[in-house]
């Protein structure tokens, strides 16, 4: 298995940290389990990367890499989940309110049937208003939208199995959406709760301005997950809605020309209306035509598919094209193997 740790200007912690990591280690060779840390300076200002080079100088499990600025905590976990070796990944934060003693949990409750088992801080440490409101307030909306009603999006203690990870690319702060990602593929989704400890050194990255930068991704992530392969049917039904209300309008307009002959059509407001509606409602119709090409041509690009297979039956590994035999002029059919998509 895999640890992924996003470490940003955490010199403070670090002392702390790799010996929290070496029981960690002896935990988990005790239950059987060989693991690898990656830990990704983020660009860091202070002695970080000196630190986690010292400790990993003595701990061939630890493995540090410095990312030539700060990137944020998403693009710093995506390095780590690139250079993931292990069948299981587990990301945590570098500061040590994640507690390693509970990564054994984690896996056991990943043992019982689960692809991804999300920690859930349920006895937080941390401020209530700044922090802790406006966690819970996005945690509702987050499980409102996407349908995975899990108590703590944001909690970076997390148990996936690397399947899982490997169809998911991150941006933004879309670290926190994995969970998603993941129900749409099929996983199963587990959630547990978790020890979440006080800082006590240094200072937290996060803040109230984090919190529209989620709402943001999130809007991004709900589109993504309803419309990426139909843009059409959303861009579509309001254009189509907008250019009936303007024919509407218009209809109203004549209605009222009709029925008071002395009245101006042009100065009626609700013929300004009914060209505006129907051109923003055309306007729409073109936008989904234009994504529908953007996204074939993504597609077929790269030769994605749109969909995922879980598992397969007697599926055969090497089919023959030609069984006839081979010539001067006729050289061996070369096998092909069938691809499950």
């Amino acid at each position: 298995m895999s640890i992924v740790i996003p470490c940003y200007d955490e010199a403070a912690t670090i002392p702390r940290l790799a010996p929290a990591l070496d029981a960690s280690i002896a935990q988990l060779a005790a239950l059987g389990h060989a693991a690898e840390v990656i830990v990704i300076d983020d660009g860091s200002r202070d002695d970080s990367f000196a630190r986690l080079s010292a400790a990993a100088a003595t701990r061939p499990w630890l493995r540090v890499v410095r990312l030539r600025r700060n990137y944020g905590q998403t693009a710093a976990m995506s390095a780590g989940f690139e250079r993931a070796r292990g069948a299981v990944i587990v990301p945590m934060d570098a500061d040590l309110q994640n507690d390693p003693a509970d990564i054994p949990r984690l896996l056991a409750k990943l043992d019982e049937g689960f692809d991804v088992v999300s920690g859930w801080r349920k006895d937080r440490k941390d401020a209530s208003l700044t922090r802790r409101l406006p966690s819970r307030i996005a945690n509702f909306i987050i499980g409102r939208v996407s349908g995975l009603p899990l108590h703590d999006y944001g909690c970076t203690l997390k148990a996936y199995r690397r399947e899982v990870l490997e169809s998911v690319r991150l941006y933004g702060e879309m670290h926190r959406f994995i969970p998603i990602h993941a129900k749409w593929a099929g996983a199963r989704i587990g959630e547990l709760v978790v020890t979440h400890h006080a800082r006590t050194e240094g200072q937290s990255k996060y803040g109230l301005g984090r919190t529209l930068r989620v709402l943001l991704d999130l809007l991004t992530v709900k589109f993504l997950g309803d419309y990426s392969t139909k843009p059409l049917y959303l861009f579509g039904k309001w254009g189509v809605l907008l250019c009936a209300l303007g024919v509407a309008s218009g209809i109203t307009t004549l209605v009222q020309k009709f029925l008071d002959p002395e009245s101006y059509a042009h100065r009626n407001p609700l013929l300004l209306l009914a060209v505006m509606l129907f051109v923003v409602g055309i306007q729409l119709l073109g936008m989904g035509l234009l994504a529908e090409l953007q996204v074939r041509t993504y597609h077929e690009s790269q030769q994605k598919s749109t969909y995922l297979v879980a598992e397969e039956v007697n599926r055969p590994c090497v089919e023959s094209q030609d069984s006839s035999p081979a010539t001067p002029d006729r050289p061996p059919a070369t096998p092909s193997t069938r691809s499950a998509g």
